[in-house]
């Protein structure tokens, strides 16, 4: 009698936008296909190979890193397009996948793929898939707030508002609602560049607002950035090609938007999130160690120095200021937070990255190491400020361990851009938020916070100018003694409290169901 082997995983290829807020998600979600006995295949260019933290190589028998040689663009000249160089890194990436999915002839263990699971900014990538004849999956590195207030504002063709006006969107909650100051935006980067955008998460490179398109036959997302009001989101098109559509968010924390997204499109929507270090849902009522979890990278504090600065400050009293890797204030803003932090009677600490205040995007977006250039590009540092506010200060230089500030009990307020990985992180640890938005979705992420959750306040009201200290200043002492928000944040805490969603589990499962059972349809 003959033995049949065993048939082999189905693989899934996962496909990342570049930029921190894209890669660690990606990264989590293959260790859980992995877990599911899945072959999950993490997919980069050669130039993200150093931003893989060591710990992932060989984390699971089940889960690889396949990398697409490439080089990063070299900066833009001035006067040129500015995204000239992005595209022909997309062009090195669209030969890389197409190298990688052509038939080896001779080779009858190459089975192809099951599916691909795409990063939304590398949904333009589908038409290479579509050829090799692979399923596509939608994978949003954000929220799904973001996601259905994009849609609504264009079906709700909401581009009239006029000042005192609201309207509502229809199929969303009321305190969503819209106002004229919904749709300003603040100045960001050089003059040519300004206008809002940037990837999902708000991770992507500068653009000019939602738009220039990309030039046919060119490979690379169409827009680089967020619909304006009355735009079709540019993600609508492509996901008539995608089977299902995933969320780095969970039906505990966003259900409604995942519910109305569902509605919109007429296929699976999971939220299989938050897409955090397995250490952040083991160790929910305990003191998280950003060195056990993440790569430390070059900061000018230990963990130990910032552990024993906040032991020494009173329960809830401190406020943690941190931008993106890759987005920050406007040179001008800088010295206004510093004078603002001077003034207040607050205990802070502020993580400044190397570069910050620099004029002109982060020569980091595709995946150098933040701090490898601080000699020639030290950009804003608010020298003195230590000196002035003595020990109710800790300005931290370069890396911070924000998961370490963020479960400690001493932490009372976050100043944050609302990119929704430091946005989930802070809402599972029950921080509540001063939002300081700069681009692509954390407009959305922090009407979410300050409007739907009620979880926090914005630094100002009208986002079409630069922030002044005493808008700062204001919003500082609003959040802190803001008990509400405080006990609402805490109420939101208590339901991660019992580690990884289970709503997110069993969308987990249930994709890996769908996925073999699409599988086997084929077969």
């Amino acid at each position: 009698m003959s033995s049949s082997s065993p048939s082999p995983p189905p693989e899934i290829l996962v496909v990342p936008f570049f930029g921190q807020g894209h890669l660690l998600p990606c990264t989590e979600l293959c260790k859980h296909l992995a877990a599911r006995n899945l072959k999950a295949t993490l997919v980069i260019s050669s130039n993200l190979s150093s931003s893989i933290p060591s710990s992932l190589r060989g984390h699971h028998p089940l889960l690889r890193i396949a990398e697409i040689p490439s080089s990063p663009p070299p900066p833009a000249e001035p006067g040129s397009d500015p995204m000239e160089a992005h595209r022909a890194h997309h062009a090195q990436l669209a030969q890389g996948l197409e190298d990688m999915l052509a038939p080896r002839p001779g080779d009858p263990s190459a089975a192809r793929p099951a599916c691909a699971v795409l990063d939304v900014m590398m949904g333009w990538s589908g038409e290479i898939f579509a050829k090799h004849r692979i399923p596509t999956v939608g994978f949003f590195t954000s929220g799904a707030c973001s996601s259905a207030m994009e849609v609504a504002v264009w079906k709700a063709k909401v581009e009239d508002l006029k000042p005192g006006e609201t309207r509502q969107l229809p199929g969303l909650p009321e305190d969503l609602a819209l106002t004229a100051s919904d749709f300003k935006r603040r100045p960001h980067g050089p003059p040519h560049l300004r206008g809002g955008g940037g990837g999902r998460g708000g991770r992507g490179p500068p653009n000019r607002g939602s738009g220039p398109p990309r030039p046919m036959g060119v490979p690379g997302p169409k827009f680089m950035g967020p619909p304006g009001p009355g735009q079709q989101p540019p993600w609508v098109e492509e996901s008539g090609g995608w089977i299902a559509m995933l969320f780095h968010t969970c039906a505990e924390l966003e259900g409604l938007f995942l519910g109305y997204l569902a509605g919109q499109v007429s296929k699976p929507v999971w939220g299989v999130g938050p897409l955090l270090p397995e250490q952040y849902w083991k160790l929910a009522g305990s003191l998280l160690h950003d060195r056990e979890i993440r790569s430390n990278r070059p900061s000018t504090v230990t963990e130990d120095e910032v552990i024993q600065w906040l032991d020494s400050k009173p329960h809830g009293s401190v406020l943690y200021v941190a931008f993106g890797s890759e987005v920050g204030p406007t040179a001008e803003e800088y010295p206004e937070l510093a004078a603002a932090l001077e003034e207040s009677t607050r205990p802070f600490i502020w993580a400044i990255q190397y570069g910050a205040g620099r004029r002109g995007p982060p020569k980091t977006f595709l995946g150098g190491s933040p701090g490898s250039d601080e000699d020639e590009d030290e950009g804003y540092f608010p020298h003195g400020l230590d000196k002035k506010v003595g020990e109710r200060g800790l300005i931290v230089r370069g890396w911070a361990p924000q998961l370490l500030i963020l479960s400690h009990p001493s932490t009372g307020g976050f100043l944050s851009h609302c990119g929704w990985n430091s946005t989930v992180e802070a809402i599972g640890r029950g921080v509540p938020f001063l939002t300081w938005p700069i681009r692509g979705d954390q407009y959305y992420n922090s009407k979410l916070v300050v409007d739907h959750l009620k979880i926090g306040h914005v630094v100002s009201e009208d986002m079409s100018k630069n922030f002044a200290r005493d808008d700062i200043a204001k919003g500082i002492e609003r959040l802190m003694s803001d008990e509400g928000a405080r006990e609402r944040a805490a109420r939101i805490r208590a339901v991660f409290e019992h580690g990884f969603p289970a709503s997110s589990v069993a969308a987990l499962d249930a994709l890996k169901d769908f996925i073999i059972s699409k599988t086997a349809a084929s077969s």
